[in-house]
């Protein structure tokens, strides 16, 4: 920069022969710094190859290459799909303003096999905003809509006894009463006690309940307790093994195993039927409080893609049969 600044230097010469005071000394100051701002602001803003004129002096015509770091003119390269280990992709279409979430597909055959690829999950299923209270109103009905309490108290007309009036109604001085089995009898009936079996039964919507499901898989996948596995082939039915690989890779103290269907392999049957902390349980039976009853829930790629078709069909269960742009007066 030598040639750019030198008219500067002849001028910061020329103003040192004489002196200065104190304001025009800060008035210079601010100048030259100014003065550089706007040269190095005016290097960066030009592309690759361009000429950086001089900002000290406009009566100079002399040019240089500036060369800005290799940073600046290196383009990022997109990286391709290709490049990524997606072993499963989602087979029904994802929205365009929507990205599919991701996880590490594992294998139960050895302790080391924890990646084997990556499984890309439907957002409308795995990815959805957190709803708390779809949460808690779906695991209060689970608890509830199969309660049956058989709680049972006599009323007074049930009570042994009771059938005669115990003193006279006037004359003795005492409370009028006609039975020892009233209820404000010691050893009489009840009254307003339960009367058993009552039933606790409603049901909630399907929308909802299919909603809570969504939102349970989706709180295991934010909190890094949901697991892919390839299949649910182990080594040895030995329980102990299914134990260790569950400390080995930090599944915490409780884990859900959900296969397609019943037909499971006769290992993992054999070694989950002897845990209490490790249960196995098929996708037509998952629920919202088994999720959230167990710290990691493990899926196969089976199980996923029969979750994402019957939820995803929930959504558009109560869509019109037709679209309403077609005549519907001329259909049969």
């Amino acid at each position: 920069y030598s040639d750019v600044i030198a008219p500067g230097r002849k001028r910061c010469a020329r103003l040192s022969e004489r002196p200065l005071s104190n304001k025009r000394r800060e008035a210079f100051r601010q100048e030259v710094g100014m003065l550089q701002l706007r040269l190095l602001l005016r290097g960066w803003s030009r592309p690759c190859g361009s000429r950086l004129y001089s900002a000290l002096s406009s009566e100079s015509d002399v040019a240089l290459h500036v060369d800005p770091p290799a940073a600046a003119c290196s383009e990022k390269q997109p990286v391709s799909d290709s490049v990524l280990p997606i072993i499963r992709k989602c087979s029904i279409p994802i929205p365009s303003h929507l990205t599919a979430g991701q996880a590490w597909l594992e294998s139960l055959l050895h302790y080391d096999d924890e990646r084997l690829g990556l499984v890309d999950l439907h957002p409308d299923v795995f990815t959805l905003p957190p709803r708390i209270d779809i949460l808690h109103q779906v695991v209060v009905w689970q608890r509830n809509f199969k309660r049956i309490s058989y709680a049972k108290v006599k009323t007074r007309a049930e009570v042994r006894g009771g059938g005669r009036k115990p003193w006279a109604q006037k004359g003795t001085g005492r409370a009028r009463h006609g039975s020892i089995r009233s209820p404000i009898w010691r050893g009489g009936g009840i009254a307003h006690g339960p009367r058993g079996p009552t039933s606790y039964y409603y049901m909630l919507p399907m929308k909802m309940r299919a909603l809570g499901l969504k939102m349970a898989l989706t709180t295991k996948l934010a909190q890094d307790d949901l697991h892919v596995i390839d299949s649910l082939e182990v080594p040895t039915l030995d329980p102990q093994y299914l134990q260790d690989l569950a400390q080995y890779r930090h599944w915490g103290d409780s884990v859900l195993i959900v296969g397609i269907d019943t037909n499971f392999p006769e290992n993992i049957l054999q070694a989950t039927s002897k845990l209490k902390t490790i249960n196995l349980i098929p996708a037509i039976g998952l629920n919202v409080y088994s999720i959230l009853k167990h710290q990691t829930l493990v899926l196969t790629l089976d199980t996923i893609d029969f979750l994402e078709e019957k939820l995803l069909w929930q959504d558009k269960r109560y869509c019109p049969l037709y679209s309403f742009k077609l005549p519907y007066s001329d259909l049969p």
